[in-house]
């Protein structure tokens, strides 16, 4: 598997990067004896880089795959953890986190926090939840209504940090586009990590998004490329963006999927081509719960896809 690196900062990824979200029982539980599999299974296919967050099952998600790791070299894997959300601990558990998409025991709560020192006790928590002594890239988490925090505090903190190499590269990474252009062009981060937004369904992030991370170079690291399932397999019931699927959205993922059929390509298989075809995706993000469906996502990535299919696409008015 190829691999590249995130803008100037040296730190390597590999093509495609395991999202660790569903390591922390997202909508489901998973045995760990089934993430161990799947952590496994994506090494062996090179898969180098792993994506996780406090966030992610209460801490569960950095635990789970600090353990799978632990007995990897240091050197030939990086993790990328984030900081924004303080996991503190409940006085009594009662109850689950399914509130928050989690099929975890509610031990915690979330309390936001893009301080200064939050950043630095996040990170110092993670490290500890990751049994690690360095983590190599720290994304903000979600900034989206502590925009003021974020830049004035928050990313300062970053950015003293990766000075004194404590971090190798430092991001941000949310659902929209809009201030991870400002990030790009306001601040010296080395990439932004992107969900959803270039995707066969939504391309919003060709208007700004990666013009600038191209301009500046920076990379762009793309998560969400199946829309929360919408593109792995649209039909009734599917999901989009964590909510089911709108039947016009519907409609057209299922235009999508016929055109990509008749050049004999899945379309789980042009979902993941898609955002390779920009020079500054870095990496694609996957959130795989299992082995099987790490090696499914592998075989579409080595599966060849002809120019001729994003012709039609654009033809028939579904792609940009």
């Amino acid at each position: 598997m190829r691999h590249g690196t995130l803008g100037r900062s040296g730190v390597p990824v590999s093509a495609l990067s395991y999202g660790t979200g569903a390591l922390g029982n997202l909508y489901r539980p998973v045995t760990d004896e089934a993430a161990a599999a799947a952590v496994d299974a994506a090494w062996d296919a090179g898969i180098r880089h792993f994506d996780t967050a406090p966030h992610y099952g209460l801490g569960l998600a950095e635990r789970r795959i600090g353990e799978a790791l632990r007995t990897r070299p240091r050197a030939s894997y990086t993790v990328a953890t984030k900081v924004g959300r303080l996991l503190e601990p409940r006085a009594a558990v009662t109850g689950d986190d399914l509130e928050h998409g989690f099929a975890v025991p509610a031990t915690h709560r979330r309390v936001w926090d893009f301080s200064a020192d939050g950043v630095l006790r996040g990170i110092e928590d993670s490290l500890r939840r990751l049994g690690l002594d360095r983590v190599d890239v720290v994304h903000l988490h979600d900034p989206d209504d502590h925009a003021d925090a974020a830049f004035r505090e928050a990313y300062p903190a970053l950015e003293r940090l990766r000075a004194e190499g404590v971090v190798g590269a430092i991001g941000a990474g949310m659902n929209q586009t809009a201030m991870l252009t400002r990030f790009l062009r306001d601040t010296d981060v080395d990439a932004v990590l992107c969900a959803g937004r270039l995707t066969l369904l939504d391309q919003s992030a060709l208007d700004t998004l990666l013009p600038e991370a191209a301009a500046r170079g920076k990379s762009v690291l793309v998560g969400g490329v199946f829309n929360s399932g919408l593109l792995a397999d649209p039909g009734p019931g599917a999901h989009y963006d964590y909510a089911a699927a709108p039947p016009g959205l519907l409609d057209r993922a299922l235009k999508t999927k016929a055109v990509t059929e008749r050049h004999g390509v899945p379309l789980r298989a042009a979902a993941l081509h898609f955002p390779f075809r920009h020079p500054a995706v870095a990496s694609v993000l996957l959130g795989c719960r299992s082995a099987g469906e790490i090696h499914d996502a592998v075989g579409h990535l080595a599966r060849p896809v002809p120019h001729a299919l994003w012709d039609e696409l654009r033809a028939e008015g579904l792609l940009r």
